[in-house]
């Protein structure tokens, strides 16, 4: 057998006008799903953090001004609901203020099957004989304007210790979910894994209250319910990104042939489309939930919780690939090896290359072709050191 002396820049040439060839034939989505695309997630990592930053800064201060919108499972208070089909909201609200109900939040719920006007005030200053008579005033006034008989008028009333009870269990459900999740990373990955979930799970926690204040979403059970129910996806996904990272950190950042921080923004190209996929099959239930459900079939219930899902969902899908990944990097190489590998890399000038997966998987089944690998500072083929490789026939 003989062997041809190829250089690296020559084998280079070839793949990255293959490449670049089929990358111009098609769009972001069929790159997508050919592999073909190296976005700059890590490189960019700082318009990630502070796209973010604002936003959770923002909704902060949402809640801090005007706080969240607690429905009056939360808070306590009364409660009517009117089906009726020609009661407007403008109306209701001008009834119960005419009879000296202040502050009460007033919508309207439901679709074409049905449609009911829902007003909740907190009543807790008066005596119950003051509260029991002025309930009764509010039910007979928004029956008569509604067109509806009193009895249909669907009145309840809500003790804040129900709301006090729905708020301990949902902290203790926190905190076991995530002492769970640390463990579980910990143990399967690494705790630096675990830091980097954690962070992302609180950032979208974060951004769906702070979506919620600025908004002004109503805050009931089913949100709490719901957000809990986020959380466990957000945790799926980065999982997903991390699983990958790991795979590719033992071929590629352990054996020296690539920077933890291009090993890590090559793994999430990796799964992108996987990603994006799960998440548009998780979104077009919740938009059915919304839409139909809520909209058409008039189940409030599913509104409130199909609200809080859709927030949750897209911000869990956006947090593993822009804020767990890139945290990951910085943790990651603040190691001695990892800096080593670095400063090696960097002096080749084999740094800061952007390796499509299919770019990855062309290079490393001609490393494996030569018999030697991808040395250090050959990273891609856009570019690299002039070493040769010795091509077996």
């Amino acid at each position: 057998m003989a062997d041809e002396e190829v250089t690296d820049d020559q084998l280079d040439g070839v793949i990255s006008a293959k490449v670049e060839e089929a990358m111009a034939k098609g769009s972001v989505f069929s790159r997508l799903y050919r592999g073909e695309t190296a976005f700059a997630f890590i490189p960019k990592m700082k318009t990630w953090f502070i796209l973010s930053s604002v936003v959770i800064i923002l909704g902060l201060g949402a809640v801090g001004i005007k706080g969240l919108n607690f429905g009056i499972d939360f808070k306590g208070g009364t409660s009517w609901e009117v089906p009726s089909q020609t009661l407007t909201v403008a109306k209701a609200q001008a009834d119960v203020a005419s009879l000296g109900v202040k502050q009460a939040t007033v919508v309207s719920l439901g679709g074409s099957s049905g449609r009911t006007i829902e007003v909740e005030a907190d009543l807790s200053a008066l005596s119950v004989p003051a509260r029991t008579a002025l309930e009764n005033k509010v039910s007979a006034l928004l029956a008569k304007d509604g067109g509806v008989a009193v009895s249909t008028v669907g009145l309840s009333d809500v003790g804040p210790t129900w709301g006090g009870e729905i708020t301990a269990a949902a902290e203790r459900a926190l905190i076991f979910f995530f002492l769970g999740i640390a463990l579980y990373i910990s143990l399967r990955f690494e705790w630096k894994m675990a830091g980097a979930a954690l962070i992302a799970v609180v950032h979208d926690l974060l951004v769906t209250v702070g979506i919620y204040a600025i908004v002004g979403f109503q805050v009931t059970p089913a949100t709490v319910i719901a957000v809990l129910t986020i959380l466990g996806y957000s945790l799926y996904d980065t999982i997903v990104v991390f699983d990958r990272i790991q795979e590719n950190v033992k071929d590629l950042a352990n054996k020296g042939r690539m920077s933890y921080a291009d090993t890590v923004n090559l793994s999430v190209n990796q799964v992108l489309m996987r990603s994006l996929n799960t998440s548009i099959v998780a979104i077009i239930p919740i938009l059915s939930i919304l839409l139909i459900g809520a909209e058409l079939l008039g189940a409030t219930t599913l509104q409130d919780f199909g609200l809080a899902l859709f927030v949750g969902l897209t911000t869990g899908a956006y947090s593993s690939i822009f804020i767990a990944s890139p945290l990951l990097v910085l943790f990651k190489e603040r190691e001695k090896r990892y800096k080593t590998l670095r400063a090696r890399l960097e002096a080749k000038g084999g740094t800061q290359v952007l390796l499509t997966p299919k770019e990855a998987a062309l290079v490393g089944a001609s490393a494996q072709s030569n018999g030697d690998g991808i040395r250090s500072g050959v990273t891609a083929p856009r570019g690299g050191s002039k070493s040769k490789a010795k091509k077996r026939r």
